[in-house]
């Protein structure tokens, strides 16, 4: 089952597309899906309710904005060069261990959603990564087998980055490259870590139509179990919170492949979890 969110901005509601391509509201379990519902076993709560039969189906929803799949996470927290590949188009050697940073959860956008370049932006990238969605609470976690049990499930994203922001001077500012408005598409749909492997899923971007990168989560240096083991150890992850597990290669920064200019359409896609849709402007113009 895929579990999804549709609506206008800040208006959407809950819902689960089924294999026959229907869709069933899920008002009469949630307001939204967001940790609390993930929280208190949503997931089975949705499983069990469409065996029973009892959700109302929805219809006219080719007429709906897709939201992300999770309402507003408390945390963001990126994985940066997570396979080889992209470590070495980085000018960088794999890392020994996960190389961490956050994202604001007001970053995170629909997969559909018009992307907004900053305003001064002139290396703006794409990223299609797996991303991870904290099911119950985890912290000082023992391993990573207990942290298999903290995944609800998996989303595909874009992390948009803006590397004159991020790689300026020898400390580098992540932070700053990586926490735009918009520059968060997830979705579009969320599904339950039980029905599908994390591990060995394909990935893969365009811009205007023209591949980039082509690649698969089985190369992943740190798989998800680990990361969410990891970073454990060093914040308390939250249910609804979504950890980005790194880009493969065949991003911009690779000097390969023009920055994003307004206009451009990007898709980035991980097979199973859907595919993203991304048409650019520049932010203060109209979109």
């Amino acid at each position: 089952m895929k579990i999804m969110r549709l609506g206008e901005k800040g208006k959407e509601q809950p819902a689960v597309m089924v294999p026959s391509g229907r869709y069933y509201s899920l008002l009469p379990l949630t307001p939204d899906v967001d940790g609390e519902f993930l929280a208190s076993g949503g997931v089975d709560k949705v499983r069990h309710a469409l065996e029973a039969g009892s959700l109302p189906e929805l219809e006219g929803v080719a007429a709906l904005r897709v939201g992300p799949p999770i309402a507003r996470p408390g945390s963001v927290v990126g994985i940066g060069m997570n396979y080889a590949a992209h470590a070495a188009e980085s000018g960088s050697a794999p890392p020994e261990i996960p190389v961490v940073f956050l994202k604001p959860g007001n970053t995170v956008a629909g997969p559909f959603d018009a992307a907004p370049i900053p305003p001064n932006s002139s290396r703006y990238d794409w990223e299609v990564e797996l991303g991870i969605v904290i099911g119950r609470e985890a912290s000082y976690l023992k391993s990573p087998s207990q942290a298999k049990d903290c995944i609800a499930g998996y989303v595909t994203a874009n992390d948009l980055s803006e590397r004159e922001y991020q790689l300026p001077g020898a400390a580098g500012q992540w932070t700053k490259g990586k926490s735009l408005p918009g520059s968060t598409p997830l979705g579009p749909w969320l599904v339950p870590a039980g029905e599908i492997d994390g591990g060995n899923l394909p990935l893969r971007s365009w811009v205007n139509g023209e591949p980039r990168q082509d690649s698969c989560t089985s190369e992943l240096i740190f798989d998800a179990a680990t990361l969410v083991h990891h970073c454990s150890q060093y914040m308390r992850l939250e249910p609804g919170d979504v950890i980005l597990t790194g880009t493969p290669e065949g991003v911009a920064l690779s000097g390969r492949f023009p920055y994003l200019q307004p206009g451009d359409v990007v898709e980035v896609e991980v097979v199973g979890l859907g595919r993203q849709r991304l048409g650019l402007f520049r932010a203060g113009e109209s979109g």
